[in-house]
């Protein structure tokens, strides 16, 4: 089975209609989303059902519980970009309506999926310990197993940070597929394919140009 799995779109509906034709062109089973779908980018109504008409299995991002959960009547913006952001949720949580908004509120924030190896992966925004906190490049293995915990799955698949890796940290192998809408630069998108056999699985991440595939 190929999976394809992506992460941190936010709301950036071209790059992910890019990284969505390219996998086509390669072929996969099923699309694993680990958080930050809809916010703060330019089409989130856009970006949702591109990941709908997919069938994407998707996990909640800190992004995704903001638009389900912050009252901004209570919030006080401390400068201007926070203004700004605060404004975007509204315009977000208006683009999408409220049942989108709750659907957003209802995401796991894990799925665990059994591999036909017998391993297992699973899918979370941040880190196994805390879906909120991401797991770096830079980090250590002391570091990366503070955040994997003591029940971790063979396979772990996050985003959060925007930089994909691919690492071993005693026998967990941590993928970090980087971002869609957010990716360091602004020109391309991650994506990575993650192939799922008896033998065991295979990596492979690719960048997508975002103009790829024109609006």
């Amino acid at each position: 089975m190929r999976f394809l799995c992506i992460s941190d779109l936010h709301g950036h509906a071209d790059a992910l209609r890019a990284v969505l034709r390219a996998a086509e062109a390669r072929g996969y089973a099923r699309l694993l989303v680990a958080g930050d779908l809809c916010f703060p980018g330019p089409d989130p109504l856009g970006t949702w059902k591109l990941l709908m008409a997919a069938g994407a299995t998707c996990v909640q991002g800190i992004g995704d519980r903001a638009l389900a959960t912050l009252d901004v009547a209570k919030l006080q913006a401390r400068n201007d970009h926070e203004r700004e952001r605060l404004r975007r949720l509204c315009e977000a949580r208006t683009e999408l309506g409220e049942l989108i908004v709750a659907r957003l509120a209802k995401l796991p924030t894990s799925v665990r999926i059994p591999l036909p190896s017998g391993d297992e992966l699973l899918v979370v925004h941040g880190s196994p310990a805390d879906p909120t906190e991401g797991m770096d490049e830079t980090m250590s293995d002391a570091e990366l197993l503070a955040l994997i915990r003591d029940d971790p799955a063979d396979v772990v698949v996050c985003g959060s940070t925007h930089v994909p890796f691919d690492r071993w940290v005693q026998g967990v192998r941590v993928v970090n597929v980087g971002s869609v809408g957010e990716a360091p630069g602004g020109r391309h998108a991650h994506a990575t394919f993650i192939e799922a056999s008896a033998e065991g699985i295979t990596v492979e991440q690719i960048v997508v140009p975002r103009d790829a595939v024109a609006a």
